[in-house]
């Protein structure tokens, strides 16, 4: 039986970006490193880089969220980016969303554990909650699919004008150039690539910035259009 990695001390650059939250960005980091690892949500060989790879990381996308805005995190998971986003920008309205019961209920021990006051936890699927909760000024996500699949979940749940902030890797300027078609579908206006975490994180945090017009309405109400005119279950089961 391999031993479990240990959870290195955090680095001094997490004491300035998570300031008054340092103490409970550390809590959140033992509980990866413990429950998170029982439970299946991150691999015990990202341990050793919690803090560099994954909070950190995470928590630099602050520097492009607006301010007071609301956030949907899609796919939230263990909580990255939406919880060290909620550590240091107390001034937003995060959603985390996530559909796997396993995940949220670790989500919402964490959320009370901290104290995130300004956190909702919620189950279920992007195009599943559409009409459940008020449209959002952002979506973030990192991690959860291609841009192209993940802009068709994600664009239906903005309001007007809002963004999508997407944590992306290596490859985010071949999948920008990949999803162009898709994105003008969805109603995108402005697609860019960003780097964040100057004197953070190195390399820099890769985010992909996609920015929706007036009317991402129209795509939210045809997806529930298209659902209701999905047969039901039963309906199929009759026409068998």
């Amino acid at each position: 039986m391999t031993e479990a990695a240990e959870l290195p001390p955090a680095p001094e650059q997490a004491r300035e970006v998570f300031g008054e939250r340092f103490t409970d960005a550390v809590r959140y980091a033992e509980l990866l490193a413990d429950a998170g690892v029982r439970r299946g949500l991150i691999g015990p060989r990202e341990v050793p880089r919690l803090w560099e790879r994954h909070l950190l990381n995470c928590a630099v996308l602050s520097e492009v969220v607006p301010q007071g805005v609301t956030v949907c995190d899609v796919g939230s998971g263990a909580g990255l980016p939406g919880i060290p986003l909620a550590l240091v920008r107390p001034d937003l309205k995060i959603t985390l969303l996530e559909p796997l019961l396993r995940r949220t209920n670790f989500l919402t021990e964490v959320v009370e554990l901290l104290g995130l006051d300004h956190v909702t936890v919620m189950r279920g699927r992007a195009e599943e909650v559409l009409g459940k909760f008020q449209p959002v000024h952002v979506v973030t996500a990192r991690a959860v699919a291609p841009l192209d699949r993940l802009a068709t979940w994600g664009v239906p749940l903005l309001r007007p004008y809002g963004e999508m902030l997407l944590l992306k890797g290596d490859t985010a300027e071949e999948e920008v150039q990949g999803a162009k078609a898709a994105l003008s579908k969805l109603g995108a206006v402005k697609t860019s690539v960003l780097h964040v975490g100057e004197g953070v994180v190195d390399p820099l945090s890769t985010v992909v910035r996609v920015e929706v017009g007036e009317s991402p309405g129209g795509v939210r109400f045809a997806a529930k259009r298209a659902k209701a005119a999905r047969p039901s279950r039963a309906a199929r089961g009759r026409r068998r």
